[in-house]
């Protein structure tokens, strides 16, 4: 009889496979071709790459590195230093990361979280998903949430507040924080539009409880998809790590009992990937200076504008602070906006505007989904949850009249961090000269109304 090996006898299987590349130079060049480089210059890149090849395949899932060494890691830890919080959280996007926070912060069945009416829609959505109710409230003239309303909209079952920084600018923080205290109400940051921007020297993302931050193609800095979480409080990090990968890899022994109870739970898997972080790194290093040259070119604009009466820049609830890669500029009327959008254009100035009769999912009366308290399934929750114990907000799509008013007469101009003292020089002699004209030919036309 044989032995066993384990008892001296022989191994049954004496030679290891060697085991191939999970990864290699053509995955690499599909990379490679992102970047649109020529073909001939792609060729040479290739052949540079197979002279370099050492056979080893990269390790593209953050956690359980051979190295320790994650890029998804070093790049919160990046996010941490330029933010100045002690907890990052990197995720697969935005959306993902407003749910994760929102189940983070205790939202949930028989809950209510207040939404400004101008905001994408995944703003919105986030609230439903997280199986609570949303509440829209008005924005004011600086296109952020309007405090006043917030506050009026408050109930016992509310919950949580998502302020969004759209556009770039900066909501009303002071006010919101007050309220937040008042109520004991959590405040979570939709910094979608606005990494990098600032409310009276501090981050924007980092005065609330939870900052959430989108790495889309559109935004800021991106990484084609991806989203960033702040906080400052450990327990709202670890609830939201545990519901963003419910295998809950990112614990120091994965499979123990839990250590604090609420600790595990059923969640999702909104891990960011290594190829995401990896841009994204190379990304946040710029960010310091994308913000400071958008905030140059947006002073050097602002500083020479001459607006007659009939039109005035927004409400700034920090004039030294946001993320200023737009101007917004607030007129008499939607006729006004739309006859200075034209004109500008033909200035060589890009310009737009908000026709609140056309469908866009950053205006919420096209929200039908919530209006009409749309749900996957026919059983209605979260709107027929047997907790909720409040009564549905009347939703209709003239419910809040300010938010569409301030829509329908706003114009946005374009900042680019790229724009040289010409660029600025020339771009407020545009918006002084259609303004003058546009406000001259009103007030005359009023004139002839009255004769």
């Amino acid at each position: 009889m044989e032995k066993l090996a384990i008892e001296g006898g022989k191994k049954a299987r004496t030679k290891e496979t060697k085991e191939g590349a999970k990864y290699g130079i053509e995955e690499l060049m599909e990379l490679v071709k992102l970047w649109g480089l020529k073909p001939d210059t792609e060729e040479v890149v290739r052949s540079a790459l197979e002279k370099a090849w050492t056979g080893r395949s990269p390790h593209l899932f953050r956690y359980y590195h051979p190295d320790g060494d994650s890029m998804t890691r070093r790049f919160e830890i990046e996010c941490s230093k330029f933010f100045g919080v002690p907890y990052v959280l990197a995720t697969n996007s935005c959306t993902s990361s407003l749910i994760a926070a929102l189940v983070a912060a205790g939202v949930g069945p028989g809950t209510e979280v207040i939404v400004p009416a101008h905001t994408f829609f995944a703003s919105a959505s986030a609230i439903v998903v997280a199986k609570a109710i949303p509440v829209i409230a008005e924005i004011d003239d600086s296109h952020t949430i309007d405090p006043i309303d917030v506050e009026r909209k408050i109930t016992p079952q509310t919950r949580a507040i998502i302020v969004v920084h759209i556009k770039g600018l900066p909501c009303n923080m002071d006010a919101i924080m007050d309220i937040a205290r008042k109520y004991n109400l959590v405040v979570v940051e939709d910094v979608a539009q606005a990494a990098g921007g600032w409310y009276k020297g501090k981050r924007l993302g980092t005065i609330g409880d939870i900052g959430c931050f989108s790495l889309d193609h559109y935004k800021v800095i991106a990484s084609g998809e991806g989203g960033i979480m702040t906080f400052k409080e450990e327990w709202f990090y670890t609830r939201a790590q545990s519901y963003h990968d419910t295998a809950a890899c990112w614990r120091p022994n994965r499979y123990e009992r839990e250590r604090k109870e609420g600790e595990l739970f059923a969640g999702e898997n909104y891990r960011m990937s290594e190829l995401q972080a990896a841009v994204a790194y190379a990304q946040i290093k710029k960010l310091g200076n994308i913000v400071e040259n958008l905030r140059k070119s947006y002073k050097k604009i602002v500083s020479k504008l001459d607006l007659p009466e009939g039109v005035r820049t927004l409400k700034d609830n920090d004039p030294d602070g946001g993320c200023r890669y737009v101007l917004g500029l607030l007129w008499q009327d939607k006729e006004m906006a739309n006859a200075a959008r034209d004109a500008l254009k033909a200035e060589g100035i890009w310009g737009s505007t908000h026709d609140t009769d056309v469908r866009d999912w950053h205006v919420y009366r096209y929200w039908e989904h919530i209006l009409e308290k749309k749900t996957a399934t026919k059983e209605g929750c979260p709107y027929t949850c047997p907790y909720y114990k409040g009564k549905l907000p009347d939703y209709s799509p003239d419910m809040c009249p300010n938010t569409i008013d301030y829509l329908s007469r706003s114009l946005f101009v374009g900042i680019s961090p790229h724009f040289s003292d010409e660029d600025c020089q020339q771009i407020a002699h545009g918006i002084n000269k259609v303004a003058k004209i546009l406000a001259e030919r009103k007030k005359k036309n009023q004139a002839l109304l009255h004769v």
